[in-house]
Formats: structure tokens, C-alpha cells, sequence
């Protein structure tokens, strides 16, 4: 099957936001800032703001460029579009790869949250495959999921921040005592990459814009609201973090949210936890299978991938070919590596990724604008800033697997007839 309908247009502003949000407010909510505080102190919340400004370039940037080009593919479409062929592969090339990578990682942190170690590899298979069973089934099937795991992850942080305060070592003047972690000013910014990268899934929105009703309007609406949700959720946290152990605390914990918890009176409350850690790792894992998906289509479709992938299922209206063979090699790489502590340069192809959507929206015409350039001045200048923070391994790695996809668009081209 090499030619197939597009897409079905299913999804409402609440859908799309959803789905962002279920990306968004992942397993990072509740590891990310023992990282950060050790790089940062209490300067993560500095790190925290910064990275939320150059979110928010970023996603002005998705959101622009998405309600020109209402299709399937996000920043690999944006950057054949605006800037050539090249940079829409390597942004591409960048994401598949690097969030293949990071289904994996995210598969076996959901088995991690739910089950004894020794059983941990077959539970992350098992939930690979439900999570494409769902996106399988069409894209309102995945909004409804996605829907309940919010609401679950919610209500788990609800009562995971109350449980926190109450507790009798929670002392509201460590917020303003200033401590900058192990690196200084430097260490602040790498707090802001770390925290970026736990919340960066507004892409995965943009990555679904043929599914949207009304893109013009919705996407534009649904990216920087998911985005400020987000936000605001990362921000109570950390508040509530700081005040209940102090960076130091935050710093040594493998699971800051639940060493706060247990800190406090309401022991019953540390299940909640983990089920809403649980849950996020679910949500997440089911936007990167969404979204990869996606981006595999668009790049198919160009013959940047086998052709094959571009099929769309006649009723469900999916890219089943492109979910499935993901499916396949996200079980294959959970069986065999534990990716959880090697996908930096995942990180690096989220910067290269937004990097050349800032540059394609730089390019719009003033009937497309919605945003002034400056902004993707300053979210094009925030990821370099950012990578700059990024271990050399992590850039290491990004190139390799760069060069890696270079080479074969180059014997593609000269083997195409």
C-alpha cells in the first residue's frame, strides 16, 4: 500500500490540549528536579523560568508554522517548507530517532514505577504494545486515554503537594535562602535544560495538525495553553519541593515527590504517588507513539522513509504501518538495552528540532505571522544557549546520529531511480 487517504480531522481545542498536557506533565514531573537542584539549588527556579521562556518562543514558533501548514510532520514539514529539504530531515530524522529511543526509555520507566525489577522488561513490552493498540484504534481513542491519565496525574500531585506542606519540616524560608548548586550560574543553566526537556512535548500538537479541527484557530490556542498549564503545574512542584526538603534534600533523591510525601504525616499518600508517576510515564509514552508516528508519515510521504509507512489505516484513519513497525522496535529495544540513562542525545535533537522551527517561522510572510520575529530570535538563541549546557557525550552522540541519517539520505538520493 503506497498511496492512502490523509488523516481524519477528530480533534477539538480540549483534545489537542490534552494530549499536550499528557505529553508535558510526564514521568519528568517527578524526577526532574533532583537533577536540576543538584545543578542548581535553589536557582532551579530560576532554571524553571528560563526554560519556560524559551518554551514559549518555541512553541509560538510550533504554533505559527502549524497554522500555515495544518498537516502531519511538524518541524520536518516546516523545514521543507520554509528552509529546504535538508533542514526538514535533519530536524526529522533527528526526532524519530531520538524519541524511538525515548519510547523505550519511557516503557521501562512505567515498568520501573509499577512492578519488581524482574519483571520490569516484559511489563514495558506489554505497555508499548496496549499504548499502539489505543493509537491504533484512531486518534479520538488516543485523546481519551490520554484524557484519563491527565486527570489521574493531577489528582496524584494534588495530593501529593498537600501531603508535602503539612508535614511538620516544611519551612517556607528556604525559598529565600540562595543556594546555587554545584556549578554556580552555569549550573542554573543547566538546571533550565534539564527542565526543558521534561516539559517540551507541545510539539507533539503541532506533530498531529492534520487531526485537527479547525488548525488555523485551534492549534495556535491549544499549544501556548497546554504550554502555561504546564508550567504552572512544574512551578507549584518545585515551590512545594524546596519548602518540604530544601535543595540539599531534593538534590540526593532518586523521587524528590515522594521522599516529600513521606516526610509528611500522611503516609497513606506515598501509592499516590506512585501511581501518578506511573501514570504520567504512560502519558508521555503514549504522545512520543503519537507523535513519532506522525513525524515517520510526513517523512515517508517525501520518501525520506520507506514509502510504506505513509499507509493510513481506510478506517481508523492512522498511520498504522508507521505505529506498528515503531511498536515493533520499541519492544525490540526494551528487550535488549535499558536506554533510560543513554538517550542524551534525544536532548540534543529536541534542540536541533526546535532550532530549525524557529528558523522556518523566522521566514513567514507578515499574512502568516502571529508573533513577532524576535521571539524566534530569542527561542533560536535559547536552544544554542542550551546546548552548549549538554555533557560533550550527549553532543557526541546527536552528531553521530546525525551523520548517521545524512548518509543514508545520500545513498538514497543516488540509488533513487
Amino acid at each position: 500500500m503506497t498511496s492512502s487517504p490523509g488523516l481524519a480531522r477528530r480533534l477539538g481545542t480540549t483534545d489537542a490540549v490534552v494530549i499536550g498536557l499528557g505529553s508535558m506533565i510526564g514521568a519528568g514531573v517527578f524526577a526532574a528536579f533532583g537533577p536540576a537542584a543538584r545543578a542548581a539549588g535553589t536557582g532551579l527556579l530560576i532554571g524553571l523560568a528560563l526554560a519556560a521562556a524559551v518554551a514559549y518562543c518555541n512553541a509560538t514558533a510550533s504554533a505559527q508554522l502549524a497554522a500555515q501548514y495544518p498537516e502531519s510532520g511538524g518541524t520536518y514539514l516546516y523545514g521543507r517548507e520554509r528552509l529546504g529539504p535538508w533542514w526538514g530531515f535533519l530536524a526529522g530524522w533527528s526526532f524519530v530517532v531520538g524519541k524511538t529511543a525515548s519510547c523505550a526509555a519511557m516503557a521501562l520507566t512505567v515498568a520501573a514505577y509499577a512492578v519488581p525489577a524482574a519483571w520490569q522488561r516484559p511489563v514495558a513490552v506489554a505497555a508499548v504494545v496496549a499504548l499502539v493498540a489505543v493509537n491504533y484504534r484512531g486518534v479520538t481513542r488516543t485523546a481519551g486515554v490520554t484524557r484519563v491519565l491527565v486527570t489521574v496525574v493531577l489528582c496524584a500531585l494534588a495530593v501529593a503537594v498537600v501531603a508535602s506542606l503539612v508535614g511538620s519540616g516544611a519551612d517556607g524560608d528556604r525559598l529565600l535562602t540562595w543556594t546555587a548548586g554545584e556549578l554556580g550560574w552555569y549550573g542554573v543553566l543547566q538546571s533550565a535544560g534539564l527542565l526543558f526537556f521534561a516539559f517540551a512535548g507541545y510539539a507533539r500538537i503541532a506533530t498531529m495538525g492534520e487531526e485537527v479541527r479547525d488548525p488555523a484557530r485551534t492549534i495556535p490556542r491549544a499549544i501556548p495553553l497546554a504550554l502555561g498549564l504546564a508550567v504552572v503545574v512544574y512551578a507549584v512542584v518545585a515551590v512545594t519541593l524546596l519548602v518540604a526538603l530544601g535543595p540539599d534534600r531534593i538534590a540526593g533523591s532518586a523521587a524528590p515527590l515522594a521522599d516529600a510525601v513521606a516526610a509528611g504525616p500522611w503516609d497513606w499518600a506515598s501509592p499516590v504517588v506512585r501511581v501518578g508517576a506511573t501514570a504520567a510515564a504512560l502519558g508521555a509514552l503514549l504522545g512520543l507513539v503519537a507523535g513519532v508516528g506522525r513525524t515517520g508519515l510526513a517523512m515517508a510521504r517525501t520518501g525520506d522513509l520507506p514509502r510504506w509507512l505513509a499507509a493510513v489505516h481506510p478506517r481508523h484513519r492512522v498511520p498504522h504501518h508507521a505505529e506498528l513497525v515503531l511498536g515493533g522496535l520499541v519492544c525490540l529495544l526494551v528487550l535488549v538495552v535499558d536506554l533510560r540513562a543513554v538517550i542524551g542525545f534525544s536532548s540534543f535533537g529536541v534542540l536541533l528540532y526546535y532550532l530549525v522551527a524557529n528558523a522556518a517561522a523566522f521566514t513567514q510572510t507578515a499574512e502568516h505571522r502571529r508573533w513577532p520575529r524576535a521571539l524566534q530570535v530569542a527561542g533560536a538563541a535559547g536552544c544554542l544557549v542550551l546546548a552548549a549546557t549538554l555533557p560533550w557525550q550527549s553532543v557526541l552522540a546527536g552528531v553521530v546520529v546525525l551523520l548517521v541519517g545524512a548518509l543514508y539520505r545520500v545513498l538514497r538520493l543516488r540509488l533513487a531511480p
